[in-house]
Order: structure tokens, then sequence, then C-alpha cells
């Protein structure tokens, strides 16, 4: 089965993955394990599974579709353990199929060792060639049942296996692994995607978002630091740092688009980052207009924050349908034309006759921007100035993020005022990267931003690297 496109939402980076574990040997854990993923749904929307552990056995759930719909009450009571993992999965790399949802599960030494995986490997050409030359025969297309033979491959604990794997990757990782004794999370070096600790009664959870914790009763003890594994089991936690942490570069579209506004990101409320990205954006470029409207859920923080700093009223002026998301079930063809009205509604008593300040986090290929423009045009605006609250997206992304190849991109080769004329809108501004940074009160150093500016914190895959993108970047 091949990965199926979203008519309803083109113009934004696809989620990545979502990693959530638990050990609580008087817990079920499996439960908690689903509510979690149930959590950090919005991470990926195409399989769920979950891997459990009863110090005998690993069994492993998993299946195409999302974590309510692969998990029911009957299958929840058969996993029994006093660990588990569990993963949400969008594909960045690999189609969509059974054989890469996640867990994975290989054989390890009398066992089994299962994986989750949120983030991207750039050397997993490199990778493959290791695993094959182990004889290893691979069923998946992913770089994560890589990780997982590597893995399987060892000898020793999980931990000291684990210790031992790390330095072979490159790239960006946020891993759970469990075996029937041992649950082991760990990070890449630079720590481009998160990974949060947690404290809960009877045990530990470990996740890709505070909110994830949040849902099950979880409190907040720190973040997995770059470069370091954790093994936990209920009596705490083992750490090592399997590698030195480089130049930190957590992915600035977590704050800006992918983690859901009640998650805290490195020490920083979502949601207040969001909302001084509008109070920057008003700050930078205010056109005449009478309202201020947020394309939900991502862009309302932002317009919030921008109608606040402008002075113009902010209102809800579109309703989302919460039930349109990623589905096996494709709309015909004249519904997928008219794709953005599956997902938003407009509220026509309000925005009739008005000058609109749309705000929204980010413009990919342009094309659910332009209907979404023409949307709010036929529901009776007299102008549409388009607001985003990131610069232009320019590069594409190599660690963990389903964006557009370069030549899809709208922003690259095309002035705003040339973009706007594209997707119909009276007016366009981006928020420039200075002022973004302001937003988020950090230097730019701490971050990878590498799809605004080209500029890679860990070598890309081509052996060329950066320079292959700079010399397309010439002809653009």
């Amino acid at each position: 089965m091949t990965r199926l496109e979203d008519p309803m939402d083109g113009d934004h980076p696809n989620e990545e993955c979502g990693v959530f574990g638990v050990v609580a040997p008087d817990r079920d854990v499996a439960r908690i394990c689903f509510f979690g993923l149930h959590a950090l749904q919005h991470r990926g929307q195409e399989s769920a599974g979950i891997a459990v552990s009863d110090s005998d056995h690993v069994m492993v759930q998993r299946e195409l579709g999302l974590v309510s719909s692969v998990f029911d009450e009957p299958s929840l009571r058969s996993l029994v353990g006093h660990s588990a993992i569990g993963h949400v999965r969008y594909s960045t790399t690999g189609k969509n199929k059974w054989d890469n949802a996640q867990p994975v599960a290989l054989p390890r030494g009398d066992g089994l060792v299962a994986l989750g995986h949120n983030g991207n490997l750039t050397n997993s050409d490199a990778l493959r060639r290791r695993v094959e030359d182990m004889g290893h025969e691979l069923r998946a297309t992913t770089d994560s049942e890589l990780i997982t033979a590597l893995l399987a491959h060892e000898p020793g604990s999980l931990l000291h296996a684990v210790c031992n794997v790390m330095p072979l990757l490159q790239g960006a990782y946020s891993i759970v692994t469990l075996t029937e004794d041992e649950l082991v999370a760990f990070r890449d070096p630079n720590g481009v995607r998160p990974l949060v600790l947690g404290r809960v009664d009877g045990g530990w959870v470990v996740a890709s978002e505070t909110c994830a914790l949040d849902q099950v009763g979880a409190e907040f003890e720190r973040e997995v630091r770059p470069g370091e594994a954790v093994r936990i089991t209920a009596e705490g936690t083992e750490s090592r740092q399997a590698m030195p942490p480089t130049t930190r570069s957590l992915c600035i579209f977590e704050a800006i688009y992918f983690a859901r506004p009640d998650s805290i990101i490195d020490d920083q409320s979502v949601w207040q980052t969001r909302h001084d990205m509008g109070i920057e954006l008003a700050r930078e470029s205010v056109p005449g207009a009478d309202l201020v409207v947020g394309l939900p859920d991502s862009g309302t923080p932002a317009a919030i924050g921008f109608a606040q700093e402008s002075g113009i009223p902010f209102s809800e002026a579109v309703v989302r349908n919460r039930y349109v998301g990623r589905s096996f079930i494709q709309p015909d063809q004249e519904l997928r034309a008219n794709g953005v009205k599956l997902k938003f509604n407009p509220l026509v008593s309000v925005i009739e006759g008005k000058r609109l300040v749309v705000v929204d986090d980010s413009i990919v290929r342009g094309t659910t921007t332009r209907r979404t423009v023409q949307m709010l045009k036929d529901a009776g605006a007299a102008e549409v100035h388009l607001r985003i609250s990131s610069p232009p997206i320019t590069w594409p992304c190599f660690y963990g993020i389903d964006m557009a190849d370069r030549d899809e991109l709208i922003a690259v080769g095309q002035t705003q005022a040339e973009i706007a004329a594209a997707v119909g809108a009276d007016s366009l501004h981006y928020l420039t990267l200075d002022g973004l940074q302001r937003a988020m009160g950090r230097p730019a150093e701490g971050y990878c931003r590498a799809c605004f500016t080209g500029e890679y914190p860990i070598p890309v895959p081509d052996a060329s690297g950066k320079e292959r993108f700079e010399a397309a970047a010439s002809h653009s």
C-alpha cells in the first residue's frame, strides 16, 4: 500500500512520529501506553503499535490506522506485562505498509528486541550494507529496522548494545527500545527530536512530548539529554552518556507547528512561543484590516498574539472539522478538488465584507493556501492578507520531516509579492529569522533551522552535502 497524500493539508510539513515508553510493574502498562500514544496522535496517523514485556516474552501489536482503531479493550487486555513501548507513525522513509509499522521487532538471543523511532538517519545506505553483510534479511524499507537489526546483533545488556550502536548512527533519532528485561530510551547527540522523562505512580514514562505525560498523570522529570541513553526500571533510571553532545540542534519546527500547544519543549510553553511569534509578526507588518483570523489549530496562538499587538480584533472565522485527518478512505475527485472545505468551513456571517488578516504557521507548496484564500473570498471576505509565523521554507529536511522536494517549495526563487499573487492573497508577509528568534527567546545556535537557511547541522545523505543544494539554489 502506498502512502496516502492528504488533500486537505498539502501546505504544512507532515508530522514525523511519536514514541512512548512506560515501566510500571503494578499498573496496566498497555493501557497507559495507549493513552500516551493517543496524546501523540498528532505526530503520526498512518500506523500505531505497542510492544509489552512480561519478563519472559515481548508481545507486539501494530497495525495501519489511528490508535483508537488499532487497539480495543480485548487487545489491550491481551497485552499484559510490566513495561511497554509504543509508536505512532507518519512515513518519512518507507511506504505506508504493515511491514513498516512500528514497533519493529527482531530476534535477539533467546528473545526479541522491539524499537520505536522518531527521526531519520542520514547514513542509511552505509548501515544497510553493514546489516546485509551481517546476514540479516531486511523486510521493511525503513532506517528503524536497520537500527533494530544492529541492536539485535550486539551481545550483552540492551543498554550496552545501545551504547555500542549509537556511534554508528548519523542523523536525528529519539528512540525507545524494549527487551524482556530492559527498556532503554536514547537520543541523538544533536537533540534534533524531543524526548522527555517523567514519573508516574508505580514507575516511569518516556515520551516525545510532555502532553503525553500529562495525559497519563505523569510528572515531568527532565529531558533525555542529547547523546544520552537511559535504562528505565521500576526502581529508577540508569544513565549513560553514550555520545558526547555536539552543537544542540533542536528542530525549530517543533515550536512552530509539530508539538501540541499544551506541550513544554526545551523548558518553554509551545502555546506561548507561538503567541510571541504572532506578536513579532505584528511588529513587522500590519495591513489595514478589520479582523485577525487564525487557521485552526496551529495558527490560532500566533493570531491571538498578532491581534493583541496590532489592536485589530481577533475572531474565530473558520471552523475546523477535527475528525478529518489521514484516512484510508480517499475522497472522490470532486471532493478532492474541494478538499480544503472538508477540513475548514468559513463563518460567512463573520467574514462577509471584512478585510482579514489570516495567520498561519507555514506554507510549503502553496496549493492548500490558494484554496483557503479562495474559500475565504467566496465567503465574502473583501481582502485576505496572509501573515505566516515562520520564515519561508526554501530547503528540504533530512531529519524526519516529510517536506516537499526543493523544486516543489513555493518560496524558492519567488518574492513575497509573487507568492501572494500565486495564492490569490492581497498581501503576504513571512516572519523574519530575527523575529523568529526573538519569539523563541533563545539564540539561533540552539536550533536546526536548515529548512529556512540550508545550513544543515548533521551531514546530509549525499557526499557532496550542502554544496549540492547550493548549486540547485543558484539555478532557481
